[in-house]
């Protein structure tokens, strides 16, 4: 892909929606009731409404881009495209688990009183097979975890899946591409409230690939969106013409669905099932459309921070997490307050993740370890960056 027919929206969404999970995974350690990795002791029940509003469209927001920056990549076998695909996921996955995850179920664990200090002890018990104690980290059961790199998981999945089905995917496109108006901003929330009628109580989502049939059909649905969207310059242009229309009925739709949230669990099957089940799904859609809609208005720019933030993304991605997690591992122990703490956490993460992706960017067998084509010397020596 050339400069000239880069998408840049698609570029800074995609570096601002990852680097909006550093907030989010930061929030959840001060969130009432969170289950997050790490717990702070100044923990609010006031972050339970922001964190929904994002939290029901940010990862299918993820998957929906994923779906899109395939379809906008050289069109070539489908064999090819595959290949490309593993070597560009596979090794960060790999690598990430095998380099990067550890340090999150270890500070867990010792968090929790159910694993014993020191770090070599620990990676040898992990990788040994050790049988650990119930709850000592997310997946003990497993002896092992992926933590937040299960989106790479499913995002090898599904470009499988659409690899394997490419033919019966690409003959339902133009149906989608034929949306417009109305029909534009609901249809495609329907498949997904399908989804969560028939399997949300019955499958909860887990991240573990087995069992987890809610997950994948949602995150499958969006991914499938987007490449359908791909390329399609008169259903951007319709986002676009939209895009106040979006902002004003999502936020509607939230409030709906937040009336409805507060009558009842949703994880429990109630009256207020029949209305919060479909203001769900349609606010999500929603607010993907209205994302889209105003990125594309006023994101598809060459600005001069792009080309940092194409290769900043994925090693943020990867590193983010284990960076929060340490960080609370040291900080919450202090007690340092209710302000200080998480400051300190976030802005330690941002500069973790910053100072890591440099490191990275210069390094050149780690550049593939986290996503980065590996660099090549010209004949002049001057180092070149080969395109994937």
């Amino acid at each position: 892909m050339t400069d000239a027919t880069r998408r840049h929206d698609i570029d800074a969404l995609r570096f601002l929606v990852f680097t909006l999970l550093i907030f989010f995974h930061t929030a959840l350690m001060y969130l009432e009731g969170s289950g997050f990795h790490m717990r702070s002791s100044y923990t609010t029940d006031l972050l339970n409404m922001p964190l929904v509003f994002l939290n029901r469209w940010r990862m299918e927001l993820v998957f929906l881009i994923s779906g899109v920056s395939c379809a906008m990549m050289t069109q070539t076998t489908r064999g090819t495209f595959l290949w490309r695909r593993v070597q560009r996921l596979l090794l960060p996955l790999l690598f990430g688990i095998a380099v990067i995850i550890p340090i999150q179920p270890y500070c867990e664990g010792v968090s929790n009183g159910l694993v014993e200090p020191g770090y070599g002890q620990f990676l040898l018990h992990y990788f040994g097979g050790y049988p650990w104690p119930a709850g000592a980290f997310a997946g003990w059961q497993y002896g092992f975890t992926w933590n937040h790199l299960w989106y790479l998981v499913y995002l090898l999945l599904y470009t499988v899946m659409l690899v394997l089905l490419q033919p019966v995917i690409d003959r339902v496109r133009p149906l989608f591409l034929r949306l417009r108006g109305a029909a534009l901003l609901v249809l495609p929330a329907v498949p997904t409230l399908a989804a969560t009628v028939l399997l949300k109580l019955r499958y909860p989502e887990n991240h573990a690939v087995i069992n987890d049939w809610y997950a994948h059909a949602i995150y499958f649905t969006l991914f499938l969106y987007g490449w359908w969207l791909g390329n399609d310059k008169s259903l951007w242009a319709e986002l676009a013409r939209l895009r106040w229309h979006t902002l004003w009925a999502g936020l509607a739709a939230f409030a709906v669905y937040m009336y409805f949230d507060k009558i009842y669990s949703e994880n429990l099957l109630t009256w207020a099932s029949i209305g919060s089940w479909p203001m769900r799904n349609l606010y999500m859609w929603l607010a993907i459309c209205t994302i889209l809609g105003w990125s594309h208005t006023l994101l598809n720019r060459p600005y001069r921070w792009l080309p940092w933030a194409r290769q900043a993304v994925f090693p943020w991605y990867i590193l983010h997490q284990s960076a929060i997690v340490l960080l609370a591992y040291w900080l919450v122990p202090l007690r340092l307050g209710p302000v200080t703490e998480p400051v300190l956490v976030l802005l330690g993460t941002l500069l973790i993740c910053w100072l890591g992706t440099e490191l990275i960017k210069r390094v050149n067998w780690l550049r593939p370890c986290f996503g980065l084509p590996a660099l090549r010397r010209t004949e002049a020596g001057a180092p070149l960056v080969v395109a994937n």
